[in-house]
C-alpha cells in the first residue's frame, strides 16, 4: 500500500525465499548490466547533463513539450557531439 509521498510498505511475506533470491539476482544483474551500457555510451551523460542544464536555467512550465522539443531538435546530435569533443579534451 502506497504511504504518504509514495512509499511502499514492503510485504516481505508475498515471496518465498526462492523468489526473493531470484528477484535479487535479477536485480544485480540489472544493474550491472545498465553500469556497463551507461559506461560504453557515454553520450548519454552528455544528453542527459545538457537536458538538465537547459531545465534548470529555462524552468519550462510545460516539461512534456519542453522534453519533447529537446530530444527532437535536429541539432541535438551535433550540439552532443561538441559537448563529447570537448568533454574529452578535458581526460
Amino acid at each position: 500500500m502506497a504511504g504518504r509521498g509514495g512509499v511502499t510498505k514492503l510485504d516481505v511475506d508475498v515471496l518465498s525465499t526462492e523468489q526473493q533470491e531470484k528477484l535479487r539476482a535479477f536485480k544485480v544483474k540489472t544493474r550491472i548490466d545498465n553500469e556497463s551500457y551507461l559506461r560504453s555510451h557515454p553520450e548519454v551523460e552528455v544528453l542527459i547533463g545538457n537536458f538538465l542544464r537547459d531545465i534548470l536555467l529555462k524552468r519550462p512550465s510545460d516539461i512534456h513539450e519542453f522534453a519533447a522539443d529537446h530530444f527532437t531538435n535536429p541539432d541535438l546530435q551535433v550540439v552532443t557531439g561538441s559537448k563529447m569533443e570537448g568533454k574529452n579534451d578535458e581526460d
